[in-house]
């Protein structure tokens, strides 16, 4: 079963009418790095990294993300300030809608995630204690032309009904 987690804009974060898509026990804990980006791009979810979650909230308005989490736990603070902390561990898979904030409040026993975006895009950095009003209002009309992605990133199911608004 997938979790769904809905967040309305909190101060100089937009948030999405989107849902934040919350995947338990999506990988076995011991997947190494490779198994999720190789899960993800199976699904169409390419341009991986590999790294950590910054500490300060943050959005990308030019692509969703899919967090695929390799190692450890953390706590990750889910739809900026007035948001919802949300405890990870390796296995787990987020999938944030573009706008979504997101941070790194806390992480343990070696934390690592894979990181990997729609058909490839790339992706913009904006961090809510720097953004501007301007940056914020390009920001909102990048993501209202954003496509839903095609597949989810573990299922591969068709995103439409679970990425619709009113789902």
């Amino acid at each position: 079963m997938v979790g769904l987690l809905r967040f309305a804009p909190s101060g100089r974060v937009p948030n999405s009418a989107l849902p934040v898509l919350v995947h338990r026990a999506a990988l076995p804990a011991d997947a190494v790095a490779g198994a999720h980006e190789a899960l993800f791009a199976r699904h169409g979810w390419s341009n991986a990294w590999r790294n950590g979650v910054y500490p300060f909230h943050h959005f990308h308005s030019t692509a969703h993300e899919v967090l695929g989490i390799c190692g450890g736990r953390a706590t990750l603070r889910l739809g900026g300030e007035g948001g919802q902390d949300v405890e990870v561990a390796a296995g787990d898979v987020l999938v944030l809608p573009a706008g979504t904030g997101h941070r790194r409040v806390a992480s343990a026993d070696g934390f690592s995630v894979v990181g990997a975006y729609p058909d490839g895009r790339d992706w913009d950095l904006i961090r809510a204690d720097a953004a501007t009003d301007e940056d914020l209002r390009r920001a909102v009309a990048a993501i209202a032309a954003l496509h839903l992605p095609h597949r989810d990133p573990v299922t591969g199911e068709p995103m439409g009904g679970r990425w619709h608004p009113w789902a």
